[in-house]
């Protein structure tokens, strides 16, 4: 055995002193330590952090900007975008819907333009450092539309038919107008704000006072995004037997005669017809209601007048109205003869002229107020002698009329001129 042990390495056969090896310039040898870790945190904390990229698992809704101008509004479907952002592990990892929030400056855009527009989407993370680095769309298509309004008339409108062996009267409707505001091109579609009633089963006069004033466009189909102000109206309808209601029509009566070279082009009425109620026989013989008569003594220009009605005894108005006349008026076209000196001009001074025909009669044509009313001096007829010489012409002969009349015949219409040296 000893021999084995001789042929060991001398540095095996040395006896290791593990104490002497943690004592032995302890001090130096703490400073070393110490001086390991304080680096060993400096780059720790120096480091530039671990960064993780997350496609957010749902859809972020764009949201309506709250920066429109005052007066326009935004059109066009906001879709919902996909988000990708970055941060750190433990928190890019843990962002929620509610901490996503997209939307788009409407700023941006152009004001009352008809066609689409792309607006970029931004979103925003509520958690401190997620960095948005994706929006997929980038951009939606919107449009800043202007605001509008119209007024107009509410029409009421049956959903459905009376009760058998009644009839609906003119129906009321309070107020009568209503002013619809929204975007221009959805106001320009508006055909008509209707007022819908329904009849029930018994006969009974409809009084809704909770009707909506709807827009509706050329089919009938309600307009949405329209504002009717005020949006509720009342609807009066009232519910009529059949057997003592009857639609008439009305018949002007004219009394007087117009103003002379004047006549009468035509009435027109409105209503041009009216529903009565009466006992049945009385409606039997009744074919038609007029007016009272209607002063049209020198009368020279149209007219417009409100009428009552001539109701016979025993009969009502349905609703009691006037009827609103226009008698138009237009002057009588004719003619006139009027007998003209014939002038020589351009004649210079040292010659003479002669005439063989010294007048030429002349018709007029046109209002017979205006021909009446024309001075015989204002038809002047003349022939131009202009750059001739002494010798005989046949020349034709120019008639001048005011406006408002026209020379219809000129006889004769050519005469001789004798020019002459003095």
């Amino acid at each position: 055995m000893r021999a084995v042990e001789g042929t060991r390495p001398a540095w095996l056969r040395r006896r290791i002193d593990v104490r002497r090896l943690v004592t032995h310039d302890f001090p130096l040898k703490a400073i070393a330590v110490v001086i390991a870790i304080v680096f060993w945190v400096a780059i720790t904390q120096n480091a530039a952090p671990r960064l993780i990229t997350v496609a957010f698992d749902g859809r972020v809704p764009v949201e309506r900007p709250d920066n429109v101008p005052s007066g326009y509004v935004l059109r066009g479907q906001l879709p919902d975008v996909g988000v990708t952002f970055r941060g750190k592990p433990g928190v890019a990892d843990r962002v929620v819907l509610a901490d996503l929030h997209a939307s788009f400056d409407a700023q941006a855009l152009t004001l009352g333009s008809a066609e689409p527009q792309d607006a970029r989407v931004n979103v925003t993370v509520a958690k401190e450092g997620v960095e948005v680095i994706d929006v997929s769309p980038p951009t939606v298509s919107v449009r800043i539309e202007r605001l509008t309004s119209r007024t107009l008339l509410v029409q009421p409108r049956f959903a459905n038919d009376p009760p058998s062996g009644t009839r609906a009267g003119d129906a009321a409707v309070t107020p009568s107008e209503v002013r619809v505001t929204g975007p221009e091109s959805d106001v320009a579609r508006i055909a008509a704000v209707l007022g819908t009633v329904r009849f029930g089963d018994v006969q009974t006069d409809i009084v809704a006072p909770g009707t909506p004033a709807i827009p509706v466009d050329a089919q009938g189909v309600p307009i949405d995004g329209l504002q009717a102000e005020p949006g509720i109206v009342t609807v009066t309808v009232p519910v009529l037997p059949t057997a003592t209601t009857r639609t008439v029509p009305v018949v002007f009566t004219l009394r007087g005669v117009v103003a002379p070279g004047y006549w009468v082009v035509g009435v027109a009425m409105d209503p041009f017809a009216v529903t009565v109620r009466g006992e049945e026989k009385v409606l039997a013989s009744l074919d038609r209601i007029e007016t009272l008569p209607i002063d049209v003594g020198d009368l020279s220009a149209t007219r417009t007048l409100s009428v009552g009605l001539s109701v016979p005894a025993g009969v009502t108005l349905l609703r009691p109205t006037d009827v609103t006349v226009t008698v138009t008026v237009q002057a009588l076209a004719g003619t006139r003869t009027f007998n003209s000196a014939v002038v020589v001009t351009g004649l210079p001074a040292n010659q003479t002229a002669e005439l063989e025909v010294t007048s030429v009669s002349v018709l007029v044509a046109g209002p017979v107020p205006t021909l009446a009313a024309l001075p015989a001096e204002q038809v002047v007829a003349s022939i131009d002698a202009g750059g001739r010489g002494p010798g005989t012409y046949t020349l034709d002969v120019v008639v001048r009329a005011p406006s408002g009349v026209s020379v219809q015949t000129v006889q004769p219409a050519r005469v001789t001129l004798t020019i002459r040296a003095k």
